[in-house]
């Protein structure tokens, strides 16, 4: 295989597993378990300020500035103190929430295409991604991923986040992977871009909304840096 890439890390939520639509489709069925409309507050309100706090509590956790159990029960009981809802339990809607998110299983445009291609091309595929082990387990195997990867790395259980080097390093050394032939794809700039970029490896940056995508060669980073807004265009370059 005459190829520059031959193993290919791919990030897995809003890269592969639309996270976004997903995550707001599970958060509706969670709203409405738990009766919060009859508090007079719509879904989308409540929904608004939640994403808002959740990425905000995910961005200290990347940090290590606080822990699991904190972000969890964080990001229900701020929601439910900024928004004056009284009478549930942060705890209990969590579980309930990330019960019911790996049951979603819309995926981003175009993902078993590219990922049957590659397949076929034999490329080696692997999952790098930050979330929680019980859940994105359970959403590569619900939405269907799951065969396409030969191994799947987890920032919780590896103990150490995206854009840190240590979770790039682990997984190339134990895909026996060279890092001139690997290529790291994903959405988030400085998670996964920054982060693979930093550590030595050529990455793909993919924004369907055209956000942050910058030209190449004006990268301070010296490996090769692909934009994309749709991922069937890596056939353009695998």
């Amino acid at each position: 295989m005459n190829k520059k890439y031959t193993h290919l890390f791919f990030d897995l939520d809003n890269t592969l597993w639309d996270f976004k639509q997903n995550s707001k489709l599970t958060m509706e069925i969670t709203f409405h378990a738990f009766g919060i409309g009859n508090q007079n507050r719509t879904f989308d309100e409540f929904f608004d300020v939640y994403s808002e706090i959740n990425h905000l509590l995910w961005a200290a956790y990347r940090k290590k500035e606080i822990s699991k159990k904190e972000l969890t029960r964080k990001r229900f009981q701020l929601t439910f103190d900024q928004l004056q809802i009284t009478g549930i339990d942060s705890d209990e809607m969590n579980s309930a929430y990330l019960a019911e998110m790996p049951k979603q299983k819309v995926l981003v445009p175009g993902t078993i295409d590219v990922l049957e291609y590659l397949k076929k091309e034999r490329y080696k595929l692997f999952i790098i991604t930050n979330g929680f082990s019980e859940v994105q387990h359970k959403k590569l195997h619900s939405s269907g991923l799951a065969p396409f990867f030969e191994k799947v790395f987890i920032s919780e259980e590896l103990k150490c986040p995206k854009p840190g080097h240590l979770i790039f390093e682990h997984a190339i050394k134990s895909s026996n992977a060279k890092k001139g032939r690997s290529l790291m794809i994903g959405d988030d700039w400085d998670v996964d871009i920054i982060g693979a970029l930093k550590f030595g490896i050529d990455s793909v940056y993919y924004s369907a909304e055209k956000r942050g995508i910058m030209n190449p060669r004006s990268n301070k980073y010296k490996n090769t840096l692909y934009c994309f807004t749709h991922l069937l265009e890596l056939k353009t370059i695998l």
